[in-house]
């Protein structure tokens, strides 16, 4: 019988540990999750023939809101899916903090875009999420050439076809 009890101390005190463990991790660290895609119409805003780029670079930066001194900087990359998860360290609630592209692994689809190149994220705990998962705006490249099929998408989504 005591053989039983030290096993199940054991087990009780190894998952106790665990969650402390686990919950000082969820304390002080967040991640960062979103997409890179193939604007494959050249419209900088994704359409139901957009692709995702698998292998594509992103960084996170994290610059101090008062003086602007970079405060932390992590790079990854998408898998398969075009998905990105940043590891973030600490809260940064005083820093203004974006995703930004960095490189895209496709020659057709490298072109970034004119108007955005970076999602900017809220990355502290001080706003009410519970969740350590924060999710950025999707970021893209423009292919060289727009699909032929681009018309026909755009027009299903309600943009008229522009006049020459």
């Amino acid at each position: 019988m005591a053989k039983c009890f030290t096993v199940a101390a054991f087990v009780a005190t190894a998952l106790c540990f665990s969650s402390v463990l686990f919950s000082a991790y969820a304390a002080d660290y967040l991640d960062v999750e979103g997409k890179v895609y193939c604007d494959t119409c050249r419209v900088e805003f994704q359409t139901k023939i957009s692709d995702a780029i698998p292998g594509a670079k992103v960084k996170l930066v994290c610059n101090n809101r008062e003086n602007g001194t970079l405060t932390y900087t992590v790079e990854g990359t998408t898998d398969s899916s075009g998905t990105y998860r940043l590891p973030v360290a600490g809260d940064h609630e005083e820093d203004i903090c974006e995703v930004r592209l960095v490189e895209s692994p496709r020659a057709d689809c490298n072109e970034p875009f004119k108007s955005v190149d970076s999602a900017r994220i809220l990355l502290t705990k001080n706003v009410g999420v519970v969740d350590n998962l924060r999710y950025a705006n999707a970021l893209g490249y423009m292919k060289k050439v727009a699909q032929p099929e681009c018309a026909e998408v755009l027009k299903e989504m309600g943009f008229l076809p522009v006049e020459a």
